[in-house]
């Protein structure tokens, strides 16, 4: 039988100040997020730029998702065996300095380095992510996980908002590769604090190394979730965002930008500002609806119900193109969906799932989100260059199909009733 009281919690603000280690990993959020959405303006700018193709940004986009896809096997295997807290500030160090590569990128004669070097950043990513979800519950106490997810959430949510907001100004304002210089600085920040955190990893690594055993631990990780077929579902929800949503959208903000609301140099300021609404969106979805649901299982399970319906609104909104002012009122709805489907979604996994597999459980969440965004991404870049009024209608396919992956989840939260 399950338990209907809620979870005791601690406030947002008293968790922040008396967990130092929780502190630390927050703030080095908060500066790497920072400059991902500023890295992210600039790059898909640079693309439109240099090749005007939708193609060409859908590609950016596939290569940005495709790989970590690739490396979340060894990624989730490094994080369950490995001391998480080192695992992180590699991953700093890296993309600090591979991010600077791009200011040589100048030319379409110089893409490849541009992809290539997008590739190792998004690579690093790939192992950054699932490593910080997984450390979590290590340097916080159980019932103050609910609330650091929380303020997880909400802080990829502002830090979208700020930065996109400010990637866009300082890209359409004073040029793209000034972005570059600063998201490497974030970096080094992210860096700093991260090494502020005192964590030691519970279990010593063991047992034989090398690529075959890194495969079957990674395949012990999918059949956790096979047998755990509650686990499984929660997992792939991100994915049922990426691949109806996200993906596609993402390349096709690109092109509103560039060519329907063009502000700013190549569009940069008015995709900042629509990345901004879709920080303020995603923001204050889980904030508001965790109001009612708290840290319980059943009312959380609600939600993500209730926001994909919100979803499809908000992209319904979004496909009539009237203006500018109703193409964000309309991403601005969307992302409350998406947003609370994502918060709650981390929420139910890190309540179910042990910790000495957790780490392979998440990245393989990543891969199912990352490889259904590559081929949204890439579906949408094709549309833009195939078929006539593109973006009305891919947007308006999308506010209806996203239903279906809803109508799933529904029936079986109505199933999990019946049989309780």
């Amino acid at each position: 039988m399950t338990s209907t009281s809620e979870p005791r919690s601690t406030g947002y603000r008293d968790l922040v100040r008396r967990n130092p280690n929780f502190r630390n990993l927050w703030f080095g959020q908060i500066v790497s997020l920072f400059g991902d959405w500023f890295n992210l303006i600039a790059s898909a700018s640079l693309v439109g730029l240099l090749t005007g193709s939708g193609i060409a940004v859908g590609g950016l986009f596939v290569v940005r998702m495709l790989a970590p896809f690739l490396i979340s096997p060894f990624a989730g295997v490094a994080s369950d065996r490995y001391n998480r807290r080192t695992i992180l500030i590699t991953t700093d160090v890296v993309r600090a300095v591979v991010v600077l590569g791009f200011l040589w990128v100048r030319s379409t004669e110089t893409l490849w380095l541009f992809y290539s070097l997008t590739f190792i950043q998004l690579a690093m990513h790939g192992v950054f992510y699932p490593t910080r979800n997984a450390i979590l519950p290590d340097i916080v106490a159980p019932e103050d996980i609910g609330t650091a997810n929380a303020i997880t959430g909400a802080t990829w949510s502002v830090m979208l908002a700020f930065g996109a907001a400010a990637g866009g100004l300082v890209a359409g304002g004073w040029g793209i590769y000034p972005a570059f210089i600063i998201d490497s600085a974030t970096f080094l920040l992210s860096l700093f604090f991260i090494t502020r955190i005192r964590y030691e990893p519970k279990r010593a690594p063991t047992g034989a190394k090398g690529l075959g055993v890194a495969l079957g631990q990674y395949l012990d990780g999918l059949r956790y979730l096979a047998r755990h077929r509650n686990v499984l579902l929660i997992a792939v929800q991100k994915a049922s965002l990426t691949f109806f949503v996200v993906g596609a959208f993402e390349v096709i903000q690109v092109a509103m930008a560039k060519e329907l609301f063009v502000i700013g140099d190549g569009g940069g300021i008015g995709l900042g500002i629509m990345y901004a609404t879709l920080g303020v969106g995603s923001g204050i979805g889980p904030l508001f609806f965790r109001a009612f649901t708290g840290d319980r299982v059943r009312p959380m399970r609600g939600a993500i119900a209730m926001s994909y319906v919100a979803m499809a609104v908000g992209l319904w909104i979004t496909s009539t193109l009237s203006s500018f002012g109703i193409v964000l009122f309309g991403s601005f709805i969307r992302a409350m969906g998406g947003g609370t489907l994502w918060v709650f979604s981390t929420q139910l996994l890190l309540n179910l799932v042990p910790e000495h597999i957790r780490g392979r459980v998440f990245a393989t969440e990543y891969a199912f989100l990352t490889l259904a965004m590559a081929v949204s991404a890439g579906l949408a870049g094709w549309s833009l260059d195939q078929l006539p009024n593109a973006i009305a209608l891919t947007l308006g396919s999308m506010s209806a199909l996203i239903l279906i992956p809803g109508a799933v989840w529904t029936l079986s939260i109505l199933r999990a009733g019946k049989a309780s």
